[in-house]
């Protein structure tokens, strides 16, 4: 991982702009978990629907995955973080 060689210095813009868009990555995360457990406790409840909620419970993770990638790949590029 490339760090920068230099102290990097963010605008209030840009420090607004990653605080909002972790906001949105917290929001959403915490969304798909709640999925999942809503999932689970329907499937408890109505065992007939567990595979079909077992199907949303499969997706949640990815979702998660993607969001985390997509708030990461914000983050580096603010702070001029290269990948190799």
């Amino acid at each position: 991982m490339g760090l920068p060689q230099q102290a990097v210095t963010l605008s209030p813009e840009q420090i607004g702009e990653l605080n909002q868009k972790l906001a949105k990555m917290r929001h959403d995360i915490n969304n798909n978990l709640a999925m999942m457990l809503a999932a689970a406790e329907l499937a408890k409840l109505k065992p007939e629907m567990a595979p079909k909620m077992l199907d949303r419970v499969i997706e949640q993770p990815s979702k998660i995955t993607e969001q985390i990638k997509e708030y990461s790949a914000s983050f580096e590029k603010t702070l001029g973080i290269t990948r190799p």
